[in-house]
């Protein structure tokens, strides 16, 4: 395996060599002529220039399965890690692998072989050909005869690339346009992702733009022969894009080859690492996994649960917690479901009585205005009226569900969202797995319903999936059976214009973040399954 030389990452030590591995510097790439190597020096620094110093760098896909299945388990590429701090932002960026390499070199089948080496539970794999730019008509006409040029630079949306990269970055959600390769256009259609723990962008200008270059904290150049890589592109043209070989070869002899001449096989020397024969070079690819590892330790020490509010643990309760009356009937509903001898029918019944009274003390704290109607004798009525566009509940699955109907009961018309975190048994920390929600929901009043919040972690990451579709922090209601203390003060003091609204908060969260005195695992005493012995209360989903 070969290692780049002045643009290698300088944080951490690479990984040591395995046996009988060479890792030598290197060398730089001929230019191939001077008009050449001024767009060269357009497209990205010199080896030799200084950079400033860049930090360590870390999503839905809406019904797109899963990235990688294999006989041990599955990567996810839909969802959210849970690396926020007691703020509500971002404790880490994600950690962004750029892969770079002719066409047909095997960048993707060495993404999936790292991916599947790394053993990281959420990953985005982003390639470069989602971002090819809308062509005009002529260009439309020259591509249906394989008279344009898709290995250029400019047939790419660089600004679209950067701006996508920085916001996954960021952890904030984007939409990947959906490339057409039979008709050379973009789909109406876009996906959604958000950042993951490590972010793999491959395609074949991956090193061609300087502003790119740094945003990328690992570039890996697979080098493959170009005889492999007509012979692929032959099979994949033909068997997956429906063209023609005598297209493919003309193609090829016309802007593929000349392309990787000009403008990419002169970046191998931007790159940390060169895989010489791609998917075959198991060895440099395990290098590579050891080299990432590193990197994610970091990441991993995200915050664990008991340190979310650990700053503001003893401080009274905030202005934003508003706790449904203690009245002797709302005393006596809550004695009822907290009996454990209670019976699940009447811990049902119950509960659907309390989370009625919590959705109509809920909607008090609407925005509302005066109006004036008749009445049927002919009289003016001063009365109010709702003054915002719309409410939508979401809930949190599975407990959040059960608070449905009595939204639905109170509010006509209600739209519906659905969101499912679960717990990562080896970390403890929440995942987001599925997402549902209503189109234009920025713009509406937000109610947030789960049953239990112990330490807030899944209330935190549910807000700010809400933040990340642009729902104002102001707009967004939480509502809870029962919250303990320590979920209070994490989702307040991370998110301190959300509205906090329960029937109950107790004081205390065990060591297995329980809460105590409680009411236990509410979903499998709703829908009468069993609990697991690691169940939290912030989670019902763990048994789904």
């Amino acid at each position: 395996m070969l290692l780049g030389g002045s643009h290698r990452a300088p944080p951490r030590p690479s990984p040591p060599p395995a046996r009988g591995v060479c890792l030598t510097p290197l060398l730089p790439v001929p230019v191939p002529s001077n008009s050449s190597a001024e767009s060269l020096d357009r497209l990205y620094p010199a080896v030799g220039s200084s950079k400033p110093p860049r930090k360590r760098t870390t999503s839905q896909c809406k019904s797109e399965p899963p990235l990688l299945r294999t006989s041990k388990r599955t990567i996810y590429t839909a969802g959210r890690p849970p690396w926020y701090n007691e703020h509500g932002t971002q404790s880490k960026e994600a950690f962004v692998i750029g892969l770079g390499g002719g066409s047909a070199s095997g960048k993707t089948t060495v993404a999936t072989m790292i991916i599947e080496a790394l053993d990281v539970p959420w990953v985005v794999l982003l390639s470069m050909d989602s971002f090819y730019k809308v062509l005009t008509k002529q260009q439309q006409e020259q591509a249906a005869s394989n008279d344009f040029n898709f290995d250029h630079p400019d047939a790419f949306d660089f600004d679209l690339i950067i701006a996508t990269l920085k916001k996954l970055k960021q952890g904030k959600s984007v939409k990947i346009p959906i490339y057409d390769f039979t008709t050379h256009s973009r789909k109406k259609e876009w996906k959604t992702l958000y950042g993951a723990n490590v972010i793999i962008f491959e395609g074949i200008m991956a090193f061609a733009d300087k502003e790119l270059l740094k945003l990328l904290d690992l570039k890996i150049f697979v080098d493959t022969d170009s005889d492999i890589r007509l012979v692929r592109r032959l099979r994949r043209d033909i068997s997956e894009r429906g063209r023609d070989i005598e297209g493919v070869i003309k193609q090829y002899n016309k802007f593929v080859k000349p392309a990787f001449d000009q403008y990419i096989q002169p970046t191998m020397r931007l790159a940390d690492i060169v895989v010489p024969r791609g998917s075959g070079n198991t060895v440099a690819i395990d290098l590579i996994v050891q080299h990432v590892h590193s990197q994610l330790e970091e990441v991993r020490a995200a915050c664990c649960p008991a340190a979310l509010a650990s700053a503001h643990q003893c401080h009274p309760l905030p202005q934003t917690l508003s706790v449904l009356k203690s009245t002797p009937q709302v005393r006596g509903m809550h004695t009822i479901i907290r009996n454990k001898e209670t019976s699940r029918d009447e811990f049902i019944f119950y509960s659907k009585r309390l989370m009625r009274l919590l959705i109509e003390h809920a909607l008090s704290f609407l925005p509302f205005q005066s109006c004036t109607v008749q009445t049927p004798q002919g009289q003016d009525y001063e009365g109010r009226t709702y003054s915002g566009k719309q409410i939508t509940g979401v809930s949190i699955l599975r407990a959040g569900e059960t608070m449905e109907p009595a939204l639905r009961a109170v509010c006509k018309d209600v739209r519906i969202g659905t969101i499912l975190i679960q717990t990562n048994c080896n970390t403890g920390e929440p995942e987001l797995h599925y997402l549902r929600l209503p189109k234009d929901i920025s713009e509406d009043h937000v109610i947030l319903m789960d049953c239990t919040v112990s330490t807030g972690a899944a209330a935190m990451m549910a807000v700010r999936v809400l933040l990340d579709h642009d729902v104002p922090e102001d707009k967004i209601f939480l509502l809870s059976l029962l919250m303990a203390e320590m979920g209070v003060h994490s989702v307040a003091y991370a998110f301190p214009r959300v509205k906090i609204i329960t029937t109950a908060v107790d004081k205390k969260v065990n060591d297995l973040f329980r809460i105590i005195p409680g009411i236990g695992n509410f979903g499998d005493r709703y829908f009468g399954t069993d609990a697991p012995p690691d169940w939290s209360d912030d989670e019902d989903a763990l048994s789904t």
